[in-house]
């Protein structure tokens, strides 16, 4: 294998810890060609769909991709900005900016010093490019978080996937963390209730919050994945932190794909159902998200309201994701900060001093290096 190697580094240069923020990914624009090669890779990936390689080969490009990209294009016009682009794209830029302020502010306890940058696992930025920048930077240390609060194997493994292929074309990898989950994690918590409390104050509390996932087909749970669970639990702590009773909250499951089982309740036919249980003033939020996008913007906020005022609802009111408030950009960084414990980055004091580098340069040099 050719390795790409660090033919630009110079000895006595100060190491840098990195951050890598990785979510789902969104089309380059709502173009259907573009939406076809977005889907395409999203698609292909075989965490995404566990079908046997040659039958799906056949159904994604003779079935699928003939189809599809022309009603996904026309959901993403729907939701689309003309000069921020997806709400998933705009959001996740503002997230990487905001953290990268907190980490590297001096005044803060959680500043570690980082270079931070944003990748998508489909579509652009890539990885491949993140990790370059990267390591352009120097960086020798480097936290990857998958925006994914609850684990699953077709998200946050299929970014760490990812990450290895990409580090493995490198000869000189950088010391690795990977933050795999963080569904109970007591800051995440926190601010998902605030924004509920916050959100009631303005609209009043619902007779139920329902609470929305992203769904996974049912084969991938009892093949072992955890995904169901930690859902389960992330909505069980927040209702007691909201101090909800069992009959005022309801996890469901939204955006399944294809006729095979995924996980249940579904989230449009419960919506449906609702009314005619005299549940008629609802809120719903989905904890899963770490972004506003296509599924939580147009999916829940549109077709599904549609759903439940068509069966008689009366209310409908979609709490928006966590995405660039302040608590969530403090919760991401002291998750990070937990995760960068023994590392030099931690004492500030003494990283990259100086004086030690230029010695070490001096050194080098005198060893033969040539930069």
């Amino acid at each position: 294998m050719k390795y790409l190697g660090d033919s630009d580094y110079q000895h006595g240069s100060p190491s840098r810890l990195g951050v890598l923020l990785v979510n789902l990914g969104t089309p380059d624009s709502t173009q259907v060609k573009d939406v076809r090669r977005y889907l395409k890779q999203f698609l292909s990936d075989p965490r995404i769909v566990e079908v046997p390689r040659v039958l799906w080969w056949l159904i994604l490009n003779g079935v699928i991709l003939r189809i599809r990209p022309a009603k996904t294009a026309e959901a993403y016009k729907s939701v689309w900005d003309e000069k921020d682009g997806s709400p998933l794209m705009s959001i996740s830029r503002k997230q990487a900016v905001a953290l990268a302020a907190t980490l590297n502010a001096e005044t803060s306890p959680e500043g570690i010093n980082a270079e931070v940058e944003l990748a998508m696992r489909y579509g652009n930025p890539s990885v491949a490019d993140a990790l370059t920048r990267l390591r352009k930077k120097n960086v020798r240390r480097l936290v990857v978080l998958p925006m994914y609060p609850q684990y699953s194997g077709s998200t946050v493994a299929s970014v760490f996937d990812e990450v290895t292929a990409q580090l493995s074309k490198l000869r000189w990898i950088p010391e690795c963390r990977f933050i795999n989950q963080y569904f109970d994690d007591a800051g995440y918590i926190d601010a998902l209730a605030k924004s509920v409390e916050a959100h009631w104050q303005q609209h009043g509390k619902p007779q139920q919050l329902i609470l929305s996932y992203h769904g996974i087909p049912e084969r991938y749970r009892t093949k072992g994945d955890p995904y169901f669970c930690q859902c389960q639990a992330t909505s069980r702590l927040l209702a007691d932190r909201l101090q909800l009773s069992e009959d005022q909250f309801q996890v469901v499951f939204q955006s399944r794909f294809g006729k095979e089982p995924w996980l249940q309740p579904y989230c449009d036919e419960t919506l449906k159902a609702l009314p005619s249980k005299g549940i008629k003033h609802i809120h719903v939020i989905c904890p899963g998200f770490s972004a506003d996008c296509l599924e939580t913007i147009e999916e829940i906020d549109e077709e599904n309201r549609e759903y439940f005022i068509e069966a008689g609802g009366e209310q409908f009111s979609y709490i928006p994701a966590l995405n660039d408030q302040a608590m969530h950009i403090d919760m991401i960084s002291k998750l990070i900060e937990r995760h960068c414990q023994g590392w030099p980055e931690a004492n500030r004091e003494d990283i990259n001093n100086e004086v030690v580098l230029a010695a070490s340069r001096e050194r080098a040099l005198a060893l033969g290096a040539t930069a």
